[in-house]
């Protein structure tokens, strides 16, 4: 039943240095909240140079800032190259403030940086707490290795800036899957405010389903973004060239960000292949993984929820630089017999990668292999967000 919250305003910020990853998370919280209540709006701040690729449902819509690339070493860059990145980020802090003052939200969702990239949320986040909104800071089930995790945090005291900043920690997984802060000093008060909300569900609806040149059953491949994909492309590519028995129908999705170079080297590749389709992208993923017999990607958080909704057989092949976060994810999937995994050295070889493949065409979908894990982060946020809003404005 779809509740009214008259006037409610939620901001989400995603800063969206590297993939698709932050920003499709907010678009699918914001979406399931408009969905759930009347008279609310969401207003998503987003650094992705493809936001508007997206389609946006009605009171959802984005504010776009100047876009800021993660390099495969960890610095950042500004994706205007003339532009300095000092420079970028004043812009960016700029129009992030002035966004909030203008909008005025009860509620901010930050997603993953709790002050933003390179601080850029700090005075957004004073200004905003002088104003009674609830900051809420939005965790991955898994952020990092605990080892580089607290070293980062350690070094940018972010642990007390939480501490003394956010009124609510939401983590978007299981409590029994990972925590996501394992191996940290954790204050008590950050941890009575910290709710393991569970996986975000993914859905498709009927308005969305259209015909597709490759009906029938295929096999996904989908790097998410693609920026840093263009291993695990070339090792499924490889492992078509080379093993005559895999002959089931491949559609593969090489992402907005893969390389000029490699994507035309892919397209050409792959027009040689039999029962291979290669495609640029698709806004509308979760379309593709509905439609698909089996999935092969790099364990990002969407594609891993989108995986777990549709519950398809999954072949992971982590992304293991620079941040761990994607590995531990699969490590821990395949552990609870979730997906099956390869590291990104053996999917190297042809003949293992071929084996794997031919594997997972054959495997239960994660549900009949005893898998078991929630899939109510949605309702749990929109429960939350009600609840939020009641002792706020308790007439509402």
């Amino acid at each position: 039943m779809v509740k009214h919250l008259t006037g409610a305003r939620v901001l989400m910020y995603s800063h969206d240095t590297f993939g698709l990853g932050h920003l499709r998370r907010c678009r699918t919280i914001a979406h399931s909240l408009v969905e759930n209540f009347q008279g609310l709006s969401v207003l998503i701040i987003s650094g992705s140079a493809i936001a508007g690729a997206f389609d946006f449902r009605a009171r959802v819509d984005f504010v776009k800032i100047p876009s800021v690339i993660k390099l495969r070493n960890g610095e950042y860059t500004s994706l205007a190259g003339h532009i300095d990145i000092a420079d970028t980020i004043r812009m960016r802090e700029s129009i992030i403030r002035h966004t909030a003052e203008t909008f005025r939200p009860d509620i901010f969702i930050v997603d993953k940086e709790p002050m933003g990239l390179h601080g850029e949320l700090t005075d957004t986040l004073t200004l905003l707490k002088s104003q009674n909104t609830t900051l809420v800071l939005g965790m991955r089930d898994v952020m990092d290795s605990p080892r580089l995790l607290a070293s980062e945090w350690e070094r940018k005291g972010l642990m007390s800036k939480i501490d003394s900043t956010y009124d609510r920690i939401w983590v978007y997984g299981p409590e029994n899957f990972y925590d996501p802060m394992t191996g940290m000093d954790v204050p008590d008060n950050v941890r009575e405010r910290t709710q393991f909300v569970g996986f975000l569900k993914r859905h498709t609806s009927s308005h969305q389903v259209r015909s597709r040149k490759n009906k029938g059953e295929y096999l996904l491949v989908t790097t998410g973004g693609g920026g840093d994909g263009v291993e695990l492309i070339h090792s499924v590519m490889a492992a078509y060239e080379q093993c005559d028995e895999l002959t089931h129908k491949a559609m593969v999705v090489l992402g907005p960000y893969m390389p000029s170079k490699e994507r035309q080297e892919f397209l050409d590749r792959g027009k040689k292949i039999d029962n291979m389709t290669v495609i640029d992208f698709d806004s509308r993923l979760e379309e593709l993984i509905s439609g698909a017999k089996a999935v092969v990607s790099m364990g990002g958080y969407n594609t891993f929820c989108e995986i777990l909704s549709f519950n398809k057989p999954a072949l992971i092949i982590p992304r293991t630089v620079p941040r761990e976060e994607q590995l531990l994810r699969a490590q821990r999937a395949a552990e609870l017999n979730m997906v099956d995994m390869l590291v990104p050295e053996d999917a190297d070889n042809p003949e293992t990668m071929a084996k794997a493949l031919l594997v997972l065409l054959t495997r239960d979908k994660p549900s009949e292999r005893g898998a078991s894990v929630t899939l109510d982060g949605l309702k749990n946020i929109s429960d939350t967000v009600e609840a939020i809003m009641h002792e706020r404005s308790p007439k509402q």
